[in-house]
């Protein structure tokens, strides 16, 4: 590893040669007497560490320290000084200075001691800047790929909301990337550098759930050997973000309400009141509407929750978004599993146009993946495609031009047409609903007409 390089500025030859000597074994070691040459060092020269006296001819060493802390890639600085004085290490540290020493208490062993710490200060800001950029892209809004009039109105409200203190409450179909909105909002927020806790709530008993997310003592149920630190408490000062919140019991919507109207809870086990900083995000694929009506979901807590709420558009609403987002899990899997895969046929692209995606971006990405694998060439083609989506637009097609013939008619095409959505969607009646422009309640009745309710 090469020395880290080292700026020693002082009027006096004495110092500069005995600081030279001193430090030349763990350091690249340059000299200057005065601004005007350090200046010119600097210019030339990338510095780790800038050493300059106070007391120079025609600058003095604070107003150095601030023309090399403007540099773009700036040295750490130490201001050395015979004339010390508190007022003077505050200034000093004012004007950029990262550590501060009086020449004439000053030690080799202490100085070199100072100069390690400030570089290692220097790296860890450094590294921080790089993981914060490494979030940023990763979980940043240019991260999550949308033009659509939909998805440009959300990133807009995502924008409005983050800088704010707001209780979110994110809606849409299960796939339509909730979690990845809520990682933005914590990104783009103050919060950024504090923890970003997720809690998905249906994956737990409510039991568990509760002591997940509030805590417990030692003793407080069998199997509660120690206490344990709650996700609330995790997410100190940062976001914590509840993933199908409508799936909590009653017991736990009372905590969650009393929370976000004092910021306060108590362990599971505890009567000790704590208090904590942390902003909520929740989300839900759920019609909390409904739930609310049917006594399920408490409508103080759905209103405490939906401070702003933002409504994710499921795929088939943001048709133009397909080709981007296809092509940009293509470049993603061809990387991964080191494919020539380059792009789609004409004839691939139109089925996934045509394909209603109840799985929505996540069904979108994992057909992707499906289809380079199975690539034998550098475009896609409708074989390569998964065979829901071939023979689902396949179908429609066929029922098209079944009834065009007059093979078919209008309602046992329409018989055909909610068989094949039940199918597709797994029995779900909300979701087949959707996929063929009915109501839920309309849905219903043709299923009872056409006898179907065994799909």
């Amino acid at each position: 590893m090469p020395k880290p390089t080292l700026l020693i500025v002082d009027d006096e030859k004495a110092t500069r040669d005995g600081l030279r000597a001193a430090l030349e074994d763990q350091y690249d070691v340059y000299v200057a007497e005065d601004a005007a040459a350090a200046t010119e060092l600097l210019e030339q020269e990338n510095f780790d560490v800038l050493l300059t006296d106070f007391r120079l001819p025609h600058e003095d060493g604070m107003k150095l320290i601030a023309r090399a802390k403007s540099l773009p890639k700036p040295p750490v600085c130490i201001l050395m000084t015979a004339y010390g004085s508190e007022e003077l290490a505050v200034e000093a540290m004012k004007r950029g200075a990262d550590d501060y020493i009086p020449k004439g208490r000053m030690q080799i062993e202490e100085l070199e001691m100072r100069i390690a710490r400030a570089l290692r200060r220097q790296k860890l800001e450094q590294d921080n800047l790089a993981l914060r950029q490494q979030l940023d892209a990763k979980f940043g809004l240019h991260n999550i790929i949308g033009e659509s009039p939909k998805m440009r109105e959300v990133f807009e409200i995502v924008k409005q909301v983050a800088p704010t203190r707001a209780t979110v409450l994110l809606r849409g179909e299960s796939g339509t990337g909730k979690e990845l909105i809520a990682k933005a909002i914590h990104q783009l927020s103050p919060r950024a550098s504090q923890p970003l806790v997720i809690v998905h709530c249906a994956a737990l008993a409510p039991t568990l759930l509760e002591s997940e997310l509030f805590g417990h003592e030692k003793g407080a149920f069998t199997g509660a050997y120690e206490r344990r630190i709650g996700r609330f408490e995790q997410a100190q000062g940062g976001t914590l973000f509840l993933d199908e919140i409508g799936e909590i019991d009653a017991s736990l919507q009372i905590k969650l309400l009393r929370f976000l109207g004092e910021r306060t809870f108590e362990r599971v086990g505890s009567n000790k009141t704590l208090t904590a900083d942390v902003r909520l995000i929740a989300a839900t694929n759920k019609d909390l509407e409904a739930l609310v009506k049917a006594g399920k979901f408490r409508e103080d807590l759905y209103f405490r929750l939906r401070v702003v709420e933002i409504v994710l558009p499921p795929l088939r609403e943001r048709a133009s978004d397909i080709p981007l987002l296809a092509n940009a899990f293509l470049r993603e899997f061809a990387q991964e599993n080191a494919k020539p895969v380059k792009g789609f046929t004409p004839e691939a692209l139109d089925l996934l146009m045509k394909y209603q995606w109840p799985g929505n971006v996540r069904e979108l990405r994992t057909a992707i993946e499906h289809a380079v694998v199975l690539c034998r060439g550098e475009r896609i083609t409708p074989r390569d495609l998964p065979p829901q989506i071939r023979s689902a637009v396949g179908a429609e097609a066929s029922v098209e031009q079944l009834i065009a013939k007059g093979d078919l008619t209008v309602k046992e095409a329409e018989k055909q047409l909610i068989i094949r959505a039940l199918k597709e969607t797994g029995g779900n009646r909300t979701l087949a609903a959707k996929k063929i422009g009915l109501s839920r309640r309309t849905l219903h009745r043709k299923i009872r007409a056409y006898k179907l309710e065994g799909l």
